[in-house]
C-alpha cells in the first residue's frame, strides 16, 4: 500500500476498504501478521482467516491443507496412462484469495515475486499462479499453525541461491558428459 502526495492508502482503495485498523485486529485474533507475506493485503488476510479459521488441527500437514484448497495437482491415471493433469475444481474463497495474491506478486521486488516471475516465464501464467498460490497456502499454514512470522530474505538472496543451484546443476550435467567446467 503506497501513498500519493499525502493521501492515505485506504483512500486509494475505494469505498470497500475498512475505515478502521483491520491489520491490528487480525494480528490480535490470529497472533501472526499475514500481511507480511508479499501479495497478501489486509482484505485478503481477512478472507483467509474468515474462510480457514485459526484452528489448523483439521489438517495434519500443509500438503493436506493445500489439497483441501484445491491447489495441488490431481493426476487422473487409468491403466498407466495419464488422463488429465489439472487441479481439482474447488469452490473456496480462500483459494481464490490466494490466487489473487499470487497474481499480485508479479511486480513485487521480493523473493516470492522473483520466484513467481521465473515460474511464469517457464510454465505460463495460469500454472505459475496456481503454483504460487500453493506456496502461499503452505506459508499461511505454517504461520497459523506454529505462530511464526514470515521473514522475506530478499531478492538478492533468492537470485544468489538460484545462481548457485544452476551452477551445481551445470557441473553435474558436465560430469555426466565427461566434460569439465572452467570458471572464467
Amino acid at each position: 500500500m503506497g501513498f500519493v502526495r499525502g493521501t492515505p492508502a485506504r483512500a486509494l482503495q475505494g469505498s470497500h476498504y475498512p475505515q478502521f485498523d483491520l491489520r491490528s485486529h487480525l494480528y490480535r485474533v490470529s497472533g501472526v501478521d499475514l500481511t507480511r507475506l508479499h501479495g497478501i493485503n489486509v482484505l485478503t488476510a481477512q478472507t483467509l482467516v474468515s474462510e480457514i479459521g485459526l484452528d489448523m488441527s483439521s489438517w495434519q500437514t500443509e500438503k493436506q491443507f493445500a489439497s483441501w484448497l484445491g491447489l495441488c495437482p490431481d493426476h487422473r491415471i487409468s491403466g498407466g496412462k495419464v488422463l488429465t493433469r489439472r487441479t481439482r475444481r474447488v469452490v473456496n474463497r480462500a483459494a481464490t484469495a490466494l490466487r489473487l495474491a499470487a497474481c499480485a506478486l508479479r511486480h513485487s521486488q521480493s523473493a516470492l515475486g522473483a520466484n513467481f516471475r521465473r515460474l511464469r516465464a517457464r510454465l505460463g501464467a495460469p500454472k505459475a499462479i496456481t503454483a504460487m498460490a500453493h506456496k502461499l497456502a503452505r506459508l499461511v499454514y505454517r504461520m497459523l499453525k506454529y505462530g511464526r512470522q514470515y521473514v522475506d530474505k530478499g531478492l538478492e538472496y533468492y537470485e544468489a541461491k538460484y545462481r548457485e543451484q544452476r551452477r551445481k546443476w551445470l557441473a553435474k550435467q558436465a560430469k555426466e558428459l565427461n566434460l569439465q567446467l572452467v570458471p572464467l
